[in-house]
Parts: C-alpha cells; structure tokens; sequence
C-alpha cells in the first residue's frame, strides 16, 4: 500500500520561506513522478509544482521564481521549498505520486496517490 506522508508546513510571515516534505513508500517505483498541489479555503485544488522520473520539473507561474522542487532518490524524500511566500499561499498542501503516467501533470486526475496534506499559513 503506497503512503504519501507530508511535512513541514507551519504559521509564517510574508516574505518568509518554508520548506515542505513528502515521503513516498510502500512499493517500488519504476518511472515516480512526484507533484505538489494547494487548495486554499473556498477553492478547487490546484497544481503547484512536479518533478518527474527524468528530474524534470514544472511549476505553476503563480509560484515560479519562488518556489523550488527537488527530490533525494536515496530516501525517497521530495521538497518543496517555498521563499518569498505571499498571503495568497496560504492553503493546504498536498504532495502526490504517481508511477509510468505521462502526461497532464497539472491534473488532479492523473495522480493516483495522494496524502493528507499540511497546512501552511502565511500572515500579511
């Protein structure tokens, strides 16, 4: 059984950084693609970032330039790390997997795995 375990968000002021964890277990991975996604209160869930088994990544443009994603094969582990943060990131924060699907990253649809999301707070 695949988990999606995520970390790290927090209360922070704007223009302060945090920076968020996602471990994924539970089965081997061939091709792992590994997103971030938000939905902050009153809206749909939205894509934020991805990095892909070929070490690609893709970002929303509300977030680029600030906010980066990489990943630690060895553990698993991918981050994102958030700086100049705004009140608008306020929302909570998934991270989801998926294994040999190409295509519409951007999609909740495409996702399979999702965890249970962390809370972060960014106060004006």
């Amino acid at each position: 059984q695949v988990q999606v375990v995520e970390s790290g968000g927090g209360l922070v002021q704007a223009g302060g950084s945090l920076r968020l964890s996602c471990v994924v277990s539970g089965r081997t991975f061939s091709r792992r693609d590994t997103g971030w996604f938000r939905q902050a209160p009153g809206k749909e869930r939205e894509f934020v970032a991805a990095l892909t088994w070929a070490a690609n990544t893709y970002y929303a443009d509300a977030v680029k330039g600030r906010f980066a994603i990489s990943g630690d094969n060895g553990d698993n582990t991918v981050y994102l790390q958030m700086n100049s943060l705004k009140s608008e990131d306020t929302a909570v924060y998934y991270c989801a997997a998926r294994d040999r699907i190409t295509g519409d990253l951007n999609r909740e649809r495409a996702w399979p795995y999702w965890g249970q999301g962390t809370q972060v707070t960014v106060s004006s």
